[in-house]
């Protein structure tokens, strides 16, 4: 069932917030995780929000951000490296399940971006597929050197920013939902030890 007091990109964006504040202070709720909602979920989905996140064991996004069945459509890859099926899936979210926010969700110590970093220094990318994510988060460690940035978690943000650049620049069903101001995304960096997340960029988000 959707939530319909989520139906907005400010809505959305604010609940997912304060899902991560529970998770911060260890008071979650575990909204929406019992068998009632699975009842009712299971005729249909309409997720509040598309989360495009790493594929990192540590970014598990229902529990991160205290939500339940049905309420985040997950997408996720090593580095957040987006293909024709990630902008396909996060189409799907936004103009299909209806979903009013798209989520960018890095971290920091990222070891995509890390390995990047090295590579881009004169070091051997990885073998096989491993490489090919590498080579494909390397723009956004040349785009950060060029601002004159160092350190691992820059480049990640950096890197958070061009991919939130990216999903609206190569998607034009997502364009035009921006613009209509029937969806926002957002990036946000995600603190591994604090379990905090920080924003770091967004595209139609307004209060």
């Amino acid at each position: 069932m959707p939530d319909l007091s989520l139906s907005t990109p400010a809505e959305a964006y604010a609940a997912l917030l304060e899902g991560n504040a529970r998770f911060v202070r260890g008071e979650r709720e575990h909204p929406n995780q019992d068998a009632d909602r699975r009842a009712k979920s299971a005729p249909g989905q309409r997720p509040f929000a598309v989360l495009f996140g790493c594929s990192d064991s540590r970014l598990a996004a229902e529990i991160i951000f205290d939500r339940g069945l049905g309420d985040l459509f997950v997408v996720r890859t090593a580095g957040h490296v987006a293909g024709a099926e990630v902008l396909g899936s996060i189409e799907y979210g936004v103009t299909v399940l209806g979903a009013p926010l798209v989520v960018v969700l890095g971290h920091d110590s990222c070891g995509a971006v890390t390995a990047a970093g090295e590579a881009e220094r004169g070091g051997e990318a990885p073998a096989g597929y491993i490489g090919d994510v590498v080579e494909r988060v390397i723009p956004s460690v040349l785009a950060a050197r060029a601002k004159n940035l160092t350190d691992v978690n820059q480049f990640v943000d950096e890197h958070i920013r061009r991919t939130v650049a990216g999903l609206v620049g190569r998607s034009l069903l997502l364009a035009t939902e921006v613009s209509a101001g029937r969806c926002a995304v957002v990036g946000l960096s995600y603190r591994l030890t604090e379990g905090t997340v920080h924003p770091v960029a967004q595209r139609g988000l307004h209060a």
